[in-house]
C-alpha cells in the first residue's frame, strides 16, 4: 500500500511510533475524504494516553492489552515499545499478553453463565479454569485488575465487569481512574478498527 498523504494521519502515526508508510484500508478510506473523524481519533488517543489518572506506563500497558485482544500486530509492537520506553519490564509486557488471554477465556465462560442465568446446572459447576497469573501479578494486583476490567468491558462481559470493578476499588482505585481506563480501552478499540 502507498503511504497516506494526510497531515493528521502522519501526526497520529508519529505519535504512536508507527512508520509513516503504515496504511490500512480503513485509514486510506478516511484519509481519502479527509474525514473529520481522523482529528477526533487523534485527539481521543492523545487525550486518553495522557490521562492524569494513570502513569504513562500504565496507560501504554492498558492500550497494549486492548491491541493484543484485538490482534492488531502493528499496535501491539508500537505499544510494547512505548510501554518499555516508560519503564515497563519484559515481565509486565508478558503479563499483559497473559491478561488479555485469560480475560478472553473468562469473558466467554462467564458471559455464557450470565446468559444462562436460569440454568442452575451451569452456575453450580466449578469453572475448572487455571488462573494463577491473577494471584500475584508482577505489575501489581491493582493494575492487573484494572486491565482485567478494561478487557472485560471491551469484550462485553457484564459479570466480569462488575466483579473486576469491585476488585479495582478494593485495591484503592477511585472512580475517576476507572472511568479514564475504560475510556482509554474504548478509544484504543476504535483505533484498532480505524488502523
Amino acid at each position: 500500500m502507498e503511504a497516506i498523504n494526510n497531515e493528521t494521519v502522519t501526526s497520529l502515526l508519529a505519535d504512536l511510533g508507527l512508520e509513516a508508510s503504515f496504511a490500512s484500508k480503513s485509514l486510506q478510506s478516511l484519509a481519502a475524504v479527509n474525514s473529520r473523524y481522523l482529528k477526533d481519533l487523534k485527539l481521543n488517543v492523545s487525550g486518553m494516553l495522557g490521562s492524569s489518572n494513570m502513569t504513562k506506563k500504565e496507560a501504554y500497558l492498558l492500550a497494549l492489552s486492548v491491541a493484543i485482544n484485538e490482534k492488531h500486530d502493528a499496535l501491539i509492537s508500537a505499544f510494547e515499545q512505548q510501554a518499555t520506553k516508560h519503564e515497563a519490564t519484559a515481565e509486565e509486557i508478558a503479563e499483559t499478553h497473559a491478561c488479555a488471554s485469560i480475560m478472553g477465556t473468562n469473558n466467554i465462560f462467564y458471559r455464557f453463565r450470565h446468559f444462562m442465568h436460569s440454568a442452575e446446572y451451569y452456575n453450580k459447576q466449578p469453572a475448572g479454569l487455571r488462573m494463577s497469573v491473577m494471584m500475584s501479578p508482577t505489575m501489581g494486583k491493582g493494575l492487573f485488575e484494572l486491565m482485567s476490567l478494561v478487557l472485560s468491558a471491551v469484550n462485553g462481559c457484564e459479570r466480569c465487569v462488575t466483579s473486576h470493578e469491585h476488585s479495582v476499588k478494593e485495591q484503592g482505585a477511585g472512580e475517576p481512574r476507572i472511568y479514564d481506563a475504560i475510556r482509554l480501552g474504548a478509544v484504543i478499540k476504535g483505533l484498532c478498527t480505524a488502523l
